[in-house]
């Protein structure tokens, strides 16, 4: 069953969809707050993972970040690490209030961003017993240390150094298109590129509320941020990191179940590229396996 529900971040109300197993069981159930990737929104497909997760008895909470989707949030379209990282704390903190979902049995899911977001939460938030990502992204490190020139993003940094300015003066909030407008364009970036023009653009996963631009003054937040930093804290809690085989973004989950110490386990997707693991049920269907043996394992009590 999925219900409507919202909390606060940070003085901001997020907007959620609490999902919950079906039976009408009075036993508080172990319970799993969902992130969504960058630009996403709760019904793509972090309410995927949710859905699929409450089938196998899990209370499951998936959400829009502040300034995104249906929670608040101005301006429109930032991106704020350090508010994502919020974001799932409070989210945890309300599933703590409900009757439905045992505070000691809380795990995370974050997918893409989230699942960077996911990993930095956890670290510092010991009311999550485990936590487990899906094609985990650090935006920092893919704006910096990605397959790009390092010019690109001193240029991006100048361009939210002058957004911040014209702010200051009165001037409307400066943003930047995030996917191409066409097919033809998206092929041209290279398959990172088209694979996330052709999930959020295009009648596979197009949604109204999920951002087609963020702001410019966000930039500078994602840089700095180090979503691998605080690793070292989540030991003795448990991590799972599922990663497609053929993601040009895995060699960040690599770099990341390095870094941790562990109780540790990488789950390769044999087939899937980054944005399959998002919808496509030959690929989804594995990893919401691994999910479900992992999170009952470590959310038994």
């Amino acid at each position: 069953m999925r219900t409507d529900v919202s909390f606060l971040s940070a003085g901001l109300k997020t907007a959620g969809h609490l999902h919950t197993p079906d039976g009408g069981s009075a036993a508080r159930h172990p319970a799993i707050v969902v992130g969504h990737p960058g630009s996403g929104v709760k019904e793509q497909t972090a309410g995927l993972y949710a859905r699929r997760l409450a089938e196998q008895g899990f209370v499951t909470l998936a959400f829009d970040a502040a300034y995104q989707g249906e929670s608040e949030g101005e301006p429109r379209g930032l991106e704020d690490p350090a508010h994502r990282v919020e974001d799932l704390k409070a989210a945890v903190s309300y599933l703590t209030t409900l009757p439905t979902a045992d505070p000691d049995r809380i795990g995370a899911l974050g997918i893409c961003a989230s699942g960077g977001y996911a990993l930095a939460a956890a670290a510092t938030d010991h009311r999550i017993r485990a936590v487990g990502t899906v094609s985990a992204v650090d935006l920092a490190r893919q704006f910096r240390f990605g397959a790009q020139d390092p010019a690109v993003i001193h240029g991006m940094l100048e361009a939210a150094a002058a957004a911040r300015t014209a702010e200051a003066r009165g001037e409307a909030v400066r943003s930047f298109a995030i996917f191409p407008e066409t097919e033809e364009e998206a092929r041209r970036g290279g398959p990172h590129v088209y694979e996330g023009w052709e999930y959020y653009c295009t009648p596979r996963a197009r949604h109204p509320r999920s951002a087609r631009s963020l702001t410019w003054s966000g930039v500078d937040r994602v840089a700095v941020f180090d979503a691998f930093g605080a690793l070292d804290l989540l030991a003795p809690r448990p991590l799972l990191m599922i990663v497609g085989r053929g993601a040009v973004t895995s060699w960040m989950s690599v770099e990341a179940f390095r870094k941790a110490p562990g109780p540790k386990e990488l789950l390769w997707i044999d087939g899937a590229m980054h944005t399959d693991l998002y919808d496509k049920e030959v690929y989804v269907t594995p990893a919401v396996a691994g999910l479900t043996g992992f999170f009952k394992a470590h959310l038994a009590g």
